[in-house]
């Protein structure tokens, strides 16, 4: 009976014992003190300006709120809202899913591609052709309310329309802009025109890096040309930037919004080019219905967090 009374009480004083996960990171964090003192800004700032925001708009999409009257919790009906009675919504979801799906690969292949090209060329004419692949990405408000407004112009006077006619291809305008079915193959033409942006210099960057040393042994080894170089060498070598720019692709491609407001309009043509960004534009800024407008902030932040999550499965292991 004694045996039995001793065995039942050690697991006991073992578990009082042990210390608790609070305790152990207290003691983490004393230890490495100095460490979290440089990193204290950083999480103060990540924290007013990210986790707070976030957690406030989970809080708003389940309120009405319309910036005049305080917030009313309206439980699930903003989401019942969207997925049941909210037409629109789901068509803006297949548009931005059918423009994901078409210009993040793509993009993010033209950018590795691109970058991967220019790093074979001397040193001293790097500069020029960077500059001229990121400029679309710096200038393009500028290049969409200019240049592609001209080119896709649904008069004889438009770029692609004159020499369209001129060649015999067309025998009247066409209505790039104004017809359901080039609208999104224009928005992604130019997505993919102005698609060379921070991915882009990832990727140049990182190829710059990789040590001339893996190159020399891989040609001891066998490698014959520069295909083999790039698959069996430099990609394994930049995989942390493949990682970086693919996030930053699957962002971009989600959040899709200035392209289809400044080339078609608030709203487009049978809503062809409507994506969620401008659903939530529309809601929050025009009809100020920010309840509304926080549920499809989370949706979108839901979609991308998914996506982020399947690339780190693919491209994250050991990074």
């Amino acid at each position: 009976m004694s045996n039995t009374t001793v065995e039942l009480t050690r697991p006991s004083v073992q578990a009082k014992r042990s210390p608790g996960k609070l305790a152990i990171l207290w003691k983490e964090v004393r230890r490495h003190k100095v460490s979290y003192f440089f990193l204290a800004p950083f999480l103060l700032l990540f924290t007013l300006f990210t986790i707070i925001p976030v957690i406030t708009s989970f809080a708003l999409s389940f309120t009405y709120y319309n910036m005049i009257e305080s917030p009313k919790f309206i439980g699930w009906s903003n989401y019942k809202l969207l997925f049941v009675d909210d037409d629109i919504f789901l068509k803006a979801i297949a548009n931005t899913l059918k423009f994901a799906v078409i210009t993040g690969p793509v993009g993010y292949i033209m950018a590795f591609l691109l970058a991967w090209l220019i790093s074979q060329i001397p040193v001293k004419y790097r500069f020029i052709y960077t500059l001229c692949f990121y400029t679309p990405a710096i200038t393009s408000s500028i290049a969409i309310s200019v240049v592609w407004l001209y080119m896709f112009s649904g008069d004889r006077y438009g770029l692609i329309n004159y020499w369209a006619m001129k060649l015999g291809i067309l025998n009247e305008p066409w209505l790039w802009l104004q017809n359901i079915k080039t609208i999104m193959p224009v928005l992604i033409i130019v997505s993919l025109w102005m698609s060379m942006g921070i991915g882009f210099l990832a990727f140049l960057a990182g190829l710059q890096n990789v040590p001339r040393d893996y190159y020399e042994a891989g040609a001891i080894d066998g490698i014959k040309n520069r295909f083999q170089e790039l698959w069996f060498i430099t990609i394994p070598s930049v995989k942390p930037q493949l990682l970086f720019g693919a996030v930053m692709q699957v962002v971009s491609s989600l959040q899709v919004f200035d392209i289809s407001i400044q080339l078609l309009g608030m709203p487009s043509v049978l809503y062809a080019g409507h994506t969620v960004m401008t659903h939530l534009f529309d809601y929050a800024f025009i009809r100020f219905e920010m309840g509304y407008a926080t549920a499809i902030a989370v949706v979108l932040f839901l979609m991308m967090v998914g996506l982020n999550r399947v690339i780190f499965r693919l491209l994250g292991s050991g990074e």
